[in-house]
């Protein structure tokens, strides 16, 4: 049976965080789920389209429990201040991302795709870690999960995946930097699941000190979406060819041709964060529309790659001082 979000069990007394909570495929998940009563944080930039995102739900559901959360995820400090928020989290969906724009460094010195797609959900990742590990003694195995949007254009990279000594791909193309941000989301994930998916992994990783809580478990997916009927192909740059393709992608997403609804969008991923139906075996597992496991590149694959990624960041968020 194909998953919709009617199946989805009573979320009442359980915490989420939706990333880009403020439009398209985010906003539609983070309605569904405060439709099925959880407690659910919009993280967002904007405060005026925040609000207006959480007055939205609230017109379709009066008794919806959904409040607003700043940070830019152009901006790593701000990221770091909104993950102390919250100190009981059983959901985390780093939904928020931009699509093939042009080359730009953010005030942190990293590409701008690679930094708001990438480094900025790793480093709230990391720093709800300790909270959603504590959350996760006191609940049944799974019920603490952590996803993370990619998308299938993370095999529209270079043969060598992601290359540590050009991060920002200078020498590259707008869709090639959006793949490595994608490709990265994927490898993230799947080095999530190494070291903190299970008991044991917590237990013998001493990166982030929870005490002595060993218990529960934490399933992580990272997922493609579909190509939605949203805005997010609206700043693509580059050649001429890649700004005409990118204009017509973007036109056939918002017909019944190729593209999902905004709502439709948003199931495989409300699958992953609350479904009952997404079980232990699914745990690291790389969806598609709707709700079905799949298989990535190989380069999403690669376990040193995964590793390799996983140490430079950390290195670099602590050469910056935000872990």
């Amino acid at each position: 049976m194909v998953f919709t979000p009617e199946s989805l069990p009573n979320l009442e007394g359980m915490v989420y965080l939706v990333t880009g909570g403020n439009a398209g495929i985010g906003f539609h998940t983070a309605l569904q789920l405060a439709a099925h009563h959880a407690k659910v944080y919009l993280g967002t930039r904007s405060k005026v389209k925040g609000e207006a995102a959480i007055q939205q739900i609230k017109n379709q559901q009066p008794d919806a429990e959904v409040y607003l959360l700043e940070m830019d995820m152009t901006k790593l400090r701000s990221v770091v201040a909104a993950a102390e928020q919250e100190k009981h989290l059983h959901g985390l969906v780093n939904n928020a991302g931009v699509m093939a724009t042009p080359f730009e460094k953010t005030a942190d010195g990293y590409e701008s795709q690679f930094q708001i797609n990438y480094i900025s959900h790793w480093l709230l990742t990391y720093h709800l870690l300790p909270t959603m590990i504590e959350t996760a003694t006191d609940t049944s195995p799974g019920v603490v999960r952590i996803v993370n949007v990619a998308s299938n254009a993370h095999m529209n990279v270079p043969s060598f995946g992601i290359d540590f000594q050009d991060i920002d791909q200078v020498s590259g193309g707008p869709v090639s930097r959006y793949g490595s941000s994608k490709l990265a989301n994927i490898l993230h994930t799947n080095e999530l699941v190494k070291r903190y998916g299970t008991p044991t992994a917590r237990s013998i990783d001493n990166a982030i000190s929870v005490g002595n809580h060993v218990n529960g478990e934490i399933w992580m997916a990272s997922l493609h979406p579909g190509m939605a009927k949203t805005n997010l192909l609206s700043g693509a740059t580059g050649s001429l060819f890649v700004r005409i393709a990118a204009g017509l992608l973007s036109a056939l997403s918002k017909t019944s041709l190729i593209g999902l609804s905004p709502e439709k969008a948003a199931y495989t991923q409300l699958f992953a964060v609350a479904s009952q139906d997404f079980t232990r075996d699914m745990n690291g597992a790389y969806l598609e529309p709707i709700a079905q496991v799949a298989k990535p590149s190989k380069l999403a694959e690669n376990t040193q790659l995964a590793k390799d990624l996983w140490e430079w960041t950390e290195n670099e968020m602590k050469m910056g001082g935000f872990i």
